[in-house]
């Protein structure tokens, strides 16, 4: 649902209400609020004009503070800011205790009202304490931009999106063997994007699957979950014969919007991890501690991915034929895309260079021998990286051994020159 019709909703909702229910308490209740008229009209004057105040100051608040903070972070997490549902709330219920508001105070001594209605009275004061709610709930979440609040919350996302993502494709697999299906080398069928660029925000490969055996086709995706499509961009092929009507049907299972989500997408989380660290690297902001609390978070998200198996890229149908062909990222592109980015914005910093030596080195004993060759090899980049750095001989030394804290606790073992570039034994350690 478009977030626009949340608002919406409460200010049409409350105009309704305003009709209906002061003439139903008319007819059926006859209860009046023990109130002089002056005090009811000043009561629900002073909560109408208040509201109105109220919501003028708290989003010229919100939105000056999300700005902020998605300068200081990131421009892409303005997008995730401004989509908090919970501000939408509390627009429509601003309004709409603002609109029921006015509404009760024009039946206030009206000749047929007889004084003060007490229903539409206490549903005001009902609006208005939801409304502080509201407003309480908000201002904790402008709380939440804390950089740490921030961090975590980036860092749980990408970990429900992994779940999600890898325990959604059951039937896909990279160890099957050689499936039942005669490969082409040629496609009959080809559907390419026309309009505007767009985003890849899922794709249902159920939907393809099950629309490939129908047709017992071959479906090819040239496009992944995260790519801009542009005009002519060729989003997948088929072998199939060339219908507009099975063109359709495939395009609808492509998802495209203008922004980029989380949806299907552990990458995108990775990437706004890495645009806050890289953003506190430069050279206006200079805050590496802000980077090595991003890396916690990536390197988590890390360890989280190598367990799954990131090379299935082939679904089949229920036969056990392949039926779609589609593109996920490698090992080698998450350890990049990670990585490559602090590793070349931070190499001044002796603070990143030892959190990103603890976590390759960490990330290296808890993984498997095949994927721990790509982190020891990405490891020996990061020390030649060093050693052609600025640093002098003391503070190239410093920047080889690996610390969790980045300056506050390191983990290289006594006596032992070579034990930061292997995973470490139960040993004695030694502080900073």
């Amino acid at each position: 649902m478009p977030l626009w019709l949340i608002p919406t909703f409460y200010a049409v909702a409350s105009i309704a209400a305003g009709f209906l229910l002061p003439r139903l308490e008319i007819n059926l209740l006859t209860a009046r609020l023990e109130m002089s008229i002056s005090s009811a009209q000043a009561y629900l004057s002073a909560v109408a004009s208040g509201m109105m105040a109220l919501t003028g100051i708290v989003f010229s608040i919100a939105f000056v503070l999300v700005q902020f903070n998605a300068v200081v972070y990131s421009p892409r997490l303005v997008i995730w800011f401004a989509r908090d549902r919970l501000l939408f709330h509390s627009l429509g219920m601003f309004v709409a205790t603002f609109m029921y508001s006015l509404a009760t105070l024009a039946w206030v001594d009206r000749q047929d009202g007889q004084g003060v209605p007490f229903l539409s009275a206490a549903i005001v004061a009902a609006m208005l304490v939801a409304s502080v709610l509201m407003l309480a709930q908000l201002v904790q979440r402008l709380n939440n931009l804390q950089i740490m609040r921030v961090l975590q919350e980036l860092g749980d996302t990408g970990r429900s999106v992994i779940a999600s993502t890898y325990a959604g494709l059951p039937w896909s697999t990279s160890e099957q063997a050689a499936p039942r299906q005669q490969q082409f080398e040629e496609y009959a069928l080809t559907v390419k994007h026309i309009g505007n660029p767009q985003s890849v925000i899922a794709i249902d490969i159920a939907k393809l699957v099950e629309h490939a055996r129908q047709v017992n086709g071959l479906v090819v995706m040239e496009c992944a979950v995260g790519d801009t499509l542009l005009e002519d961009t060729a989003i997948l092929h088929a072998n199939v014969a060339n219908s507009v009507a099975f063109k359709r049907r495939l395009v609808s299972c492509i998802h495209m919007g203008d922004q980029r989500t989380f949806e299907q997408d552990p990458k995108y989380a990775i990437r706004l991890l890495v645009d806050v660290a890289i953003k506190a690297l430069s050279p206006a902001i200079n805050d590496p501690t802000t980077a090595v609390q991003a890396i916690d978070q990536i390197e988590d998200l890390l360890r989280r991915l190598a367990k799954h198996d990131l090379d299935a890229c082939r679904a089949f149908d229920r036969d056990g034929v392949l039926r779609v062909i589609y593109q996920m990222p490698t090992w080698e592109d998450y350890l990049a895309l990670a990585f490559d980015e602090i590793r070349q914005f931070g190499s001044t910093s002796i603070q990143v260079m030892r959190r990103l030596r603890s976590a390759l080195v960490e990330l290296a004993g808890c993984i498997s021998s095949e994927r721990a060759k790509g982190v020891h090899t990405y490891l020996e980049h990061l020390d030649s990286g060093i050693e052609r750095s600025s640093f002098d001989p003391e503070d190239r030394a410093a920047a080889r051994i690996e610390d969790r804290q980045g300056l506050g606790l390191s983990h290289r073992l006594e006596g032992d020159a070579e034990a930061s570039t292997r995973p470490a034994e139960p040993a004695r350690w030694l502080g900073s």
